[in-house]
């Protein structure tokens, strides 16, 4: 299946090549991701700190008195401090494939500058690069802050001194699909797809539809017109009556999909009123005062015949009237007085 031609402004903005000469279709990571994963990370690092120093707390205290002094808590701090700086995102990258906890959250990934797996030593000089110039930045602290967020505005790939240095890249690992609503149905078949009988139409086949219909812009002719007819021939196989006159499939399936969001959602409104009748605590403020989506129209029904009253007559017994059980067939009558009367 072909697509139609990418506009300038494409995602692929990675510039990465697999060994075959393909682009990949990698999207490289901005400064808004990076900070975000830069943050979670920092978190991270706190609570292992705190993990750490706890540890190297306990450590101190059951150790003889003589033997701790002012050299040696200097050189435990320092450990803890490249430990959680420097071995934290070294040893994430090295065994969690170029991601720390920040950039899974996140949905990021260091790889070379080839596309390959980033290796350890790569890892390690992003790391070191990263604190004595970035952050928390050892030499020159504001001076290098300023200077890491220009570099990373600057490259056309995002990325900062320490990539640079390492040849690294951060992508993102997850697409960057657009999304688009459903085209709506055409006004003359709106009579057509309210009488239509749904029930054979499963999940699967309406998702199929609709992500063909959210990407149907982006396929070429003729594969546009081929997956239609195939989409428009299963669905055409479950549901009934078939389509008054001839139109495009793609105009068929958007009211097929129309229609059935809209009985799901008048399904949606029915059950929100009866769970605000029945628990109100648990239904949203809005669903008693929004009233539900109008139901499918229902074959009309005939008037009902007046109801006629029942005639009475006395009972003998109790001096009440009650009601007469059965109609008096008009051709013949009983003599009065010989009604049983239940003793």
């Amino acid at each position: 299946m072909r697509a139609q031609p990418s506009s300038p402004a494409r995602s692929t903005d990675a510039g990465l090549v697999s060994g075959e000469a393909v682009e990949l279709d990698v999207r490289a990571a901005r400064l808004g991701s990076r900070v975000l994963a830069l943050l979670i990370d920092l978190l991270a690092q706190l609570a292992v700190a705190l993990l750490l120093a706890v540890g190297l707390s306990v450590v101190l205290f059951s150790l003889p008195w003589d033997i701790v002094d002012a050299a040696l808590s200097g050189a435990l701090q320092t450990v803890l401090v490249v430990v959680v700086l420097v071995g934290y995102p070294v040893l994430m990258e090295r065994f969690v494939g170029g991601r720390t906890l920040g950039k899974l959250a996140v949905g990021l990934r260091v790889v070379r500058a080839d596309g390959g797996p980033v290796g350890i030593g790569q890892s390690l000089t992003r790391a070191l690069v990263g604190v004595a110039v970035e952050w928390p930045g050892l030499v020159l602290p504001l001076l290098s802050w300023v200077a890491s967020v220009t570099v990373m505005l600057t490259d056309p790939r995002g990325r900062r001194l320490g990539d640079l240095v390492a040849g690294t890249l951060v992508v993102h690992t997850r697409g960057a699909g657009s999304w688009r609503p459903a085209p709506p149905a055409v006004l003359p078949l709106l009579g057509w797809a309210r009488s239509l009988d749904l029930t054979r139409l499963d999940d699967g086949l309406a998702l199929a539809v609709r992500q063909y219909l959210g990407r149907v812009h982006q396929l070429a002719e003729p594969d546009r017109s081929r997956l239609g007819r195939q989409l428009w021939a299963e669905v055409a196989a479950v549901i009934s009556p078939p389509p008054p006159w001839a139109a495009p499939e793609p105009a068929y399936l958007a009211a097929v999909l129309a229609e059935r969001g809209r009985r799901a959602a008048y399904r949606l409104g029915r059950t929100r009123m009866v769970t605000a009748a029945l628990w109100p605590e648990l239904a949203p403020p809005s669903a008693a005062a929004a009233p539900p989506a109008s139901p499918p129209p229902a074959a009309p029904l005939r008037p009902a015949a007046p109801a006629r009253a029942v005639p009475t007559q006395p009972d003998p017994v109790r001096g009440q009237p009650t009601p007469v059980e059965a109609e008096r067939s008009p051709t013949w009558s009983r003599p009065a007085g010989t009604d049983l009367v239940d003793r």
